[in-house]
């Protein structure tokens, strides 16, 4: 309760705010846009601890060596490899499917890069695990992070993935204010 505290009072003291409420949910994914900076994952860390929740997130393998790596596990990181050969989507559903309770936060473009693209391993996860996703901003412009209410996929992915992008239409991460 204490960290909570201290994280909250963070939050406040460099004029961020929190809109919307977590999901009441046992298993969730949060997808998290625009990421647009290193930033983001800090500013991540900082609202779940104020909020109290226990976000899991997904890394890249390299984050997890030493001398360093064991900070990125006990904030709450998951390694995985990059590339076309492994099957993340099946390796975090196993994941998600053992344990009783289970909230993975994900970039959904994948990267810091604006791509215009986003990544649909979040969806699969969500569609395969029959867990639902909600939708949070990082809006840099209004110092503002937003819950959606969370919804689950349904058979038709481009017309849910047009529905989740509307969310953000109007947010600002780091790297797009001026």
């Amino acid at each position: 309760m204490w960290r909570q505290k201290i994280f909250q009072c963070i939050l406040n003291m460099i004029g961020w705010r929190i809109s919307g409420t977590p999901p009441n949910e046992k298993k969730y994914i949060i997808i998290v846009a625009p990421h647009t900076s290193n930033v983001d994952f800090i500013l991540g860390i900082v609202a779940k601890f104020a909020i109290g929740l226990k976000v899991k997130y997904l890394g890249k393998e390299i984050l997890f060596q030493a001398p360093w790596g064991w900070i990125f596990y006990q904030l709450g990181g998951y390694p995985v490899k990059r590339g076309k050969h492994y099957n993340q989507v099946d390796y975090i559903v196993k994941i998600i499917n053992k344990e009783s309770q289970f909230i993975l936060g994900i970039a959904p473009e994948g990267t810091r890069s604006n791509t215009g693209q986003w990544k649909t391993g979040f969806y699969w996860i969500a569609k395969l695990a029959k867990i639902p996703i909600a939708m949070v901003s990082f809006d840099y412009a209004k110092k503002n992070i937003t819950f959606s209410t969370p919804f689950y996929p349904t058979a038709n992915m481009e017309e849910d993935i047009s529905r989740m992008k509307s969310f953000y239409r109007n947010v600002k991460g780091m790297r797009q204010i001026n």
